[in-house]
């Protein structure tokens, strides 16, 4: 299906103040889309938005939403329809993880987790699914993760899980859009050049334990989610590397893959 007649197609983007969120934007800019771009950090949502509208002439509106409140995802899609915004395409992108340990991590920190990157994608794809099915045309990246392609790594329990979750979702999303025109892609990078290790504090302990070449940056994922969107692939992990990780994850033993991550794990301190 083609893109709306008469208008610009608007998508939404959680976690975009940076890493993948923001380089998804740029992308998604460049390629002639309007934006709502959604994190908890304003000013920065700000200082992108500012970027894109100079760059690409594209309209951006901007979102201080903390997908962790239980709220968030209808009050969310009530602030678009009050603005009279049509969402032609979603990327459900905002996450963290907790690498302190499952016990060591406070139950309130678990269930926002699980809030942020697992409830708030679901209930967001199911507000915003139907109108995309009855337009004919309609876009959904789930930012999940080569970790979900692995088994469960100690001292960070719920991240793998969370992301094999969104990605299962993710297919069967494929099969029930086919036909309609709407595009369903799980995006699972490996290890990328973003924010993310800064915020969860392992940033020190990932760039000593793996060499440059594992890594990817956030630009080049956000190509290789884009085009893997377009072509309306399920699934897509960018890296020749990570691909052959996620097939060992699958093809290994469950003994000799539980033992793999282990010695990961213990490489990052978690275990």
């Amino acid at each position: 299906m083609s893109r709306p007649v008469g208008r610009r197609p608007r998508i939404l983007i959680t976690g975009a103040s940076a890493g993948i969120g923001a380089a998804l934007s740029r992308i998604y800019a460049a390629r002639g889309w309007d934006l709502i771009l959604v994190a908890r950090r304003e000013a920065a949502l700000q200082t992108l938005a500012a970027q894109l509208e100079a760059a690409h002439g594209t309209d951006v509106a901007v979102m201080s939403t903390d997908l962790g409140e239980e709220d968030a995802p209808q009050s969310l899609v009530d602030a678009v329809a009050s603005r009279g915004f049509t969402v032609d395409g979603l990327i459900n992108n905002a996450g963290f993880s907790r690498t302190t340990g499952f016990l060591q991590t406070e139950p309130e920190a678990h269930e926002a987790m699980i809030r942020v990157m697992l409830t708030a994608p679901v209930a967001l794809s199911r507000l915003f699914l139907p109108g995309m099915v009855e337009r004919g045309f309609g876009r959904v990246i789930n930012v999940a993760s080569l970790a979900g392609q692995m088994p469960a790594t100690g001292g960070d329990t719920l991240y793998g899980p969370i992301k094999s979750f969104m990605i299962k979702a993710s297919q069967g999303l494929w099969l029930e859009m086919r036909g309609t025109g709407v595009h369903v892609t799980a995006l699972c990078p490996g290890y990328t050049l973003t924010e993310f290790h800064d915020v969860n504090g392992s940033r020190e302990q990932v760039s000593s334990a793996y060499p440059s070449w594992m890594w990817q940056t956030a630009e080049h994922v956000a190509r290789v989610a884009y085009d893997a969107c377009e072509a309306d692939r399920p699934r897509v992990t960018p890296g020749a590397m990570n691909n052959v990780l996620a097939a060992l994850g699958k093809l290994l033993p469950d003994g000799i893959a539980l033992r793999m991550v282990a010695d990961h794990a213990r490489r990052l301190g978690r275990i």
